[in-house]
Formats: C-alpha cells, sequence, structure tokens
C-alpha cells in the first residue's frame, strides 16, 4: 500500500544555528575536565603509573635512588618521569642535599576515582 509523504522544500538552517539541541550536556565543567585530562595524560605512561603505585604503597617519602633500581632506565629518565608526575599534581618532592625524595599528594587520584559514569545515581558508591 503506497504512502503519500508531503516533501517540505529544503532550507538552509542560518550560520551558527544548531541542527538540534543536544540531548545530554557534561556533568563536569571545563577546569575540572583539563585537570583531569592532564592527571589521566601523566597516568598514561606504564612507567609513570608504577612509580605512583609504588610510592602510594610507601608510607614515607622516598629517594630516586630507590626507584631508579625498579625500572630498566638511567637515573635521569625515573627524574623525567617524577618530573611530569610532579607537574601534573600527583606526586611532590623535597631535596635533601644531592637526592630529591618523592611521595604521593594526599586526594591527587581522589578526582579520577570520584568521578564516574552515574555520580552514583545507579546504587553504586560513586558521586
Amino acid at each position: 500500500m503506497p504512502v503519500d509523504l508531503e516533501l517540505a522544500p529544503k532550507t538552509k538552517r542560518p550560520a551558527g544555528e544548531p541542527c538540534c539541541e543536544p540531548i545530554v550536556y557534561p556533568d563536569v565543567a571545563r577546569d575540572r575536565a583539563e585537570r583531569m585530562a592532564a592527571v589521566a595524560k601523566a597516568l598514561g605512561d606504564p612507567v609513570r603509573l608504577q612509580l605512583v603505585d609504588v610510592l602510594r604503597k610507601h608510607a614515607g617519602k622516598v629517594c630516586v635512588c630507590e626507584l631508579v633500581p625498579l625500572f630498566d632506565l638511567s637515573q635521569p629518565t625515573v627524574s623525567h618521569h617524577l618530573k611530569v608526575l610532579r607537574d601534573a599534581g600527583l606526586v611532590g618532592s623535597e631535596r635533601r642535599g644531592l637526592w630529591a625524595y618523592y611521595y604521593v599528594i594526599p586526594d591527587a587520584l581522589e578526582e579520577l576515582s570520584a568521578w564516574s559514569c552515574c555520580g552514583g545515581s545507579c546504587g553504586c558508591s560513586a558521586g
């Protein structure tokens, strides 16, 4: 059975006018998203992820000389990875003589772990 559909003439919308309204808006503000992206980028390297893991397990400050033997990397390369983590606000450091001692900044990973797909509305512990 044929169906007659009336076709409307094609019209061009004015420049800058959206074709439709967004269905969902982001919950994460732009500045927070930039911060979370910087943290995620810093943790995107396996060595840096392992460094944070070692530092968070340690009760105090860890000398870079103790970290170097854990990786098949030179001391300057390990120090570079630690600098990236420090710049992202994940770890802090303290200088003692020739050596730098590193530690995870309390609550530095909290923002990423608190972020979830639902904010806790599904009954999970997030939010």
